[in-house]
């Protein structure tokens, strides 16, 4: 008879009876594009305030884009700013078909790869990332020139130089293989004599540019849209 209690005891729900583990839901999936919705959202009413022609020139890419001041350091044009700063070149990519493709850009001035490096990525990465850039660019515009600016020597990220290098190259090599891909080689003129960056051309952040810097970048820029 006890034995038989002592069964039935340890079959009664909540009669000491182990508590079953919570199992946590699943993780929602996170949406690396999303922090750049705003962003987004504010060039496409600008686009839509002024409506560029088919054929414009755009500048697209990360920060050293979106703080250039293409009303002063091209006058004479009317080209179309859609940088985004703290961008990497998969962000440029995966908004292309709203602040790019649609307008049937004539030619787009490139400048993205420089946080990609920063934060880990390798420069077959940066290569891969910028191969699948072109191609969504050119998908239903096949002949718009793309003029890519290399990731630039900095005084913040020098250690990241030879990484760099690398991927620079493997851009180069790429761009001179295909049509209408232009290659910017900023990277020699800013190294002074003794091969590191010049001071001059940075602002207190030792990345960004000085009003010097974008003379630079400027002149060879015009050079390549010839």
């Amino acid at each position: 008879m006890l034995a038989l209690l002592l069964t039935v005891s340890t079959l009664t729900p909540g009669a000491g009876a182990p508590e079953q583990p919570q199992i946590a839901p699943p993780p929602r999936p996170v949406n690396p594009f999303a922090k750049w919705e705003k962003n987004i959202v504010a060039i496409e009413k600008r686009l839509s305030a002024n409506p560029p022609k088919p054929g414009a020139i755009f500048f697209a890419g990360s920060s050293s884009i979106v703080q250039w001041d293409l009303k002063k350091s091209f006058p004479d044009a009317s080209y179309i700013n859609v940088g985004f700063g703290g961008s990497v070149i998969v962000d440029s990519t995966h908004f292309a078909p709203r602040i790019l493709t649609p307008h049937k850009p004539g030619t787009i001035v490139f400048y993205a790869g420089d946080n990609d490096i920063a934060r880990g990525n390798t420069p077959e990465q940066v290569f891969a990332d910028f191969k699948a850039f072109v191609a969504v660019v050119r998908k239903d515009n096949p002949s718009c020139r793309i003029l890519f600016i290399p990731v630039k020597p900095s005084l913040a990220r020098w250690k990241l130089f030879d990484v760099q290098k690398k991927a620079n190259s493997l851009v180069k090599n790429f761009c001179e293989k295909l049509d209408g891909l232009v290659y910017v080689d900023i990277v020699p003129l800013m190294l002074g004599s003794d091969g590191t960056p010049l001071p001059e051309l940075f602002v207190k952040d030792g990345l960004h540019l000085t009003p010097k810097g974008y003379q630079l970048w400027n002149a060879e820029v015009r050079k390549a849209l010839k």
